[in-house]
């Protein structure tokens, strides 16, 4: 279901007639089940978005059949979604992804790769889902762009800000759907706590507290090396990321290490940094500075904003005071609101009760992540997650790491997105890649 000039969309039906299929060599059964014509309440394959995923292990697996979230079951449980392709470098991830597939729809269709080139040069894909570790998300979402495919990113977007701003230029240029998996933007707790701060609720907002963990712990990767299984294609594994022995350590809790991942910062805070972001109405601008805690008069990271706004990194305050220890509590001049997954708190209690006049700011709201993007891929609008949202709140996760490796004050340009007369906080934005992989 590729766009194509005036806004004139091939239907499947079309591009099977022009040959498509049998290109990328997928049998046609000789058998129709009514269901594929589109009778006994399903749609009919022409009108159903064709999909890849690039990445199934664990969370790629649950977005495409599990859904521990989507209350439709899953990507591949939809009847207006249609998966015919996988790609992973772990072969075991791969075998399981086909099983579970074809599975589904009773056939031996689904095809799988080692390599996500070769998936993104499939005519007849319309979107994939990129669930990869984060290292490789920027250059897959890129390269999916270039191919013209609408794209589902999981987070984190990136793993420095200038990868997150290249995602945003290749999906601005090409005029692709893009929806990153900051799930908590289709959640009605994260939503309904981020109106009642925007409109006024519980007064002037002062402050946001952030209760994630930090940065990746390991800085350096000097682990020994050990043999690389058979059933991994470690190169393909590593990417971009500087090259490294094998070690198994690596493979498994690749967020443990700056290499591959900016820690719980980027992880978790990609979530409740975003939720932030969206009750400050900051999606398009940014904090001014942001200061580490010095062991001194500042105890935790630190945001400013131009209105006076602070948003703390502070898990033990939102212990003390909300009960919890992963989410986000908004504080103002009359009240508080405290959310996390998937529940909220409020002081007064009343507010808790509170419901939204027409007149006044309504967020964008969806019935969950998966259809809020599929939507989109439809009308050709944008989803809640978009690509600018995306990019400022990776952004907000990179400038707090960024802090804590300085271990000082940094001043940000939210306009420019550049760091103000700091070169060596500016070269910290982007780093090396490994050849042949480049943003470009």
């Amino acid at each position: 279901m590729r766009d194509t000039l005036q806004g004139v969309r091939l239907s499947r039906r079309e591009l099977i007639a022009g040959g498509a299929r049998a290109a990328v060599g997928l049998a046609i059964p000789a058998i129709v089940p009514a269901s594929a014509l589109g009778r006994g309440g399903r749609l009919a394959p022409s009108e159903r978005i064709v999909m890849g995923s690039i990445g199934v292990g664990g969370q790629g697996t649950q977005h495409v059949v599990g859904g521990i979230w989507t209350p439709s079951g899953g990507l591949v449980g939809r009847d207006d979604v249609q998966y015919v392709a996988a790609c992973d470098v772990n072969a075991r991830n791969l075998e399981n992804a086909r099983n579970l597939v074809n599975q589904r729809y009773g056939n031996q269709d689904c095809k799988t790769y080692r390599d996500f080139r070769e998936l993104l040069a499939r005519p007849d894909i319309d979107a994939v889902l990129i669930a990869t570790g984060e290292r490789w998300h920027p250059y897959i979402s890129i390269a999916a762009a270039k191919a013209g495919k609408d794209v589902y990113c999981e987070k984190p977007m990136s793993v420095t800000i200038r990868e997150a701003l290249a995602v945003r230029d290749a999906v601005r240029r090409y005029g692709i759907v893009y929806q990153n998996g900051t799930q908590q933007r289709s959640s009605h707790a994260f939503r309904f706590a981020c109106e009642l701060v925007r409109n006024g609720h519980i007064g002037k907002l002062q402050e946001v507290v952030v209760a994630v963990a930090g940065p990746a712990p390991n800085a350096d990767c000097h682990l020994p090396e050990e043999p690389v299984p058979e059933w991994l294609d470690y190169d393909m594994w590593l990417g971009p990321a500087p090259w490294r022995p094998f070690n198994s350590s690596y493979v498994i809790g690749w967020m443990a290490w700056r290499d591959f991942s900016g820690g719980e910062m980027t992880n978790w805070g990609a979530h409740h940094f975003d939720i932030a972001q969206w009750g400050i109405g900051a999606d398009d601008s940014g904090p001014l500075e942001i200061v580490p805690p010095d062991g001194k008069g500042i105890a935790a990271l630190t945001y400013r904003f131009a209105d006076g706004v602070t948003v703390t990194r502070d898990p033990d305050r939102m212990v003390r005071e909300a009960g919890q220890g992963n989410g986000v509590m908004f504080v103002g001049s009359k009240g508080k609101v405290a959310v996390w997954r998937y529940d909220l708190r409020t002081w007064p209690e009343e507010l808790a009760k509170r419901r939204m006049r027409p007149d006044e700011i309504r967020l964008h709201a969806a019935e969950n992540h998966h259809t809020d993007f599929l939507n989109a891929v439809r009308s050709r609008g944008k989803p809640g997650a978009n690509v600018e949202v995306a990019a400022r709140s990776i952004t907000f996760c990179h400038l707090g790491n960024i802090a804590y490796e300085l271990g000082r004050p940094v001043q940000w340009d939210p306009a420019k997105e550049r760091f103000v007369r700091d070169p060596v906080a500016d070269r910290l934005m982007a780093r090396r890649t490994r050849p042949p992989w480049t943003l470009s």
